[in-house]
């Protein structure tokens, strides 16, 4: 059974989300759900997360799972407020756990203790989620993060940030974890799949000469074009171009809440003195 397939498109972001269905049990998951931030303020807002919950109303879909393709740098993740509102259950790849231990120290982040908590499950190389008559299968695509995974659904794969468009080429390997070549590795794995699969982007930055946000492409135009890993292209080069781009990029605006948000499941630090929520910025000693 092929899924039911709607793409919600954050431009402040620059991310996609995506709800997908079984038309006919009406049971669905949610991918990449942002969570609405403003960074000069500090404040979150929900109208993101609210037009899934909107369409998944329209159509009668029963969420079981919010999943996270990996811990994003880029966008502050809902999968806590989804999770409050529909009862689903919030998965990620089992090596959430390698990020956690990496991450929590930097932020103080005490309660996170690196065993994969607070999310309800997390997903193995190989593993088959069941939604209705969908059977959602799990890759193990490191490189970008060790955490990972994409989500094979049919003929359709939800790439996370392995993979962009063809005209903007891949993920970064610079984070903590990251590393090249096993993202070369994973994309030539994506690659191998017969080439009428269709590829679902979690971001569109776009590029020069083009305005209009995209996010589904297919394994044969990414062979074909992609600029950073079409056919031809060996691992070495790859990893050479890679980290030389690598090293003319600045930290995502949101790094630093995003990542202390969504190694908790999207779920906000404990309060503090008053009730109070904190995100922290460590800061270096001069």
């Amino acid at each position: 059974m092929q899924p039911k397939i709607q793409a919600f498109y954050d431009p402040q972001t620059f991310t996609i989300s995506y709800l997908v269905s079984d038309p006919v049990a009406r049971r669905g998951v949610i991918i990449d759900p942002v969570l609405d931030f403003d960074p000069k303020s500090a404040r979150t807002t929900t109208g993101s997360a609210d037009r899934i919950l909107a369409a998944a109303g329209a159509g009668d879909i029963a969420i079981d799972w919010i999943l996270e393709t990996h811990a994003h740098a880029d966008h502050l993740s809902a999968a806590a407020y989804l999770r409050q509102i529909t009862g689903a259950k919030v998965a990620i790849g089992e090596h959430i756990r390698q990020v956690q231990k990496v991450f929590a120290p930097i932020f103080g982040a005490g309660d996170v203790t690196g065993d994969g908590a607070p999310f309800d499950r997390l997903l193995r190389e190989g593993e088959i989620l069941k939604v209705g008559g969908l059977e959602i299968a799990v890759m193990n695509t490191p490189g970008h993060t060790p955490a990972c995974v994409s989500y094979r659904v049919g003929a359709n794969v939800f790439v996370g940030d392995t993979l962009f468009m063809p005209d903007y080429g891949t993920a970064r390997a610079d984070f903590p974890g990251g590393d090249a070549h096993a993202l070369f590795r994973s994309i030539r794995r994506i690659l191998e799949l017969p080439e009428d699969t269709v590829l679902w982007m979690c971001h569109d930055y776009k590029t020069p000469g083009r305005e209009t946000p995209a996010w589904r492409t297919t394994v044969g135009e990414e062979r074909a074009k992609n600029i950073h890993v079409h056919d031809g292209i060996g691992e070495e080069a790859f990893v050479a171009a890679r980290r030389a781009r690598d090293k003319t990029l600045a930290a995502p605006v949101l790094i630093l809440p995003s990542v202390q948000v969504n190694i908790r499941a999207g779920q906000m630090p404990p309060p503090e003195v008053g009730g109070q929520v904190y995100l922290k910025l460590p800061v270096n000693r001069i």
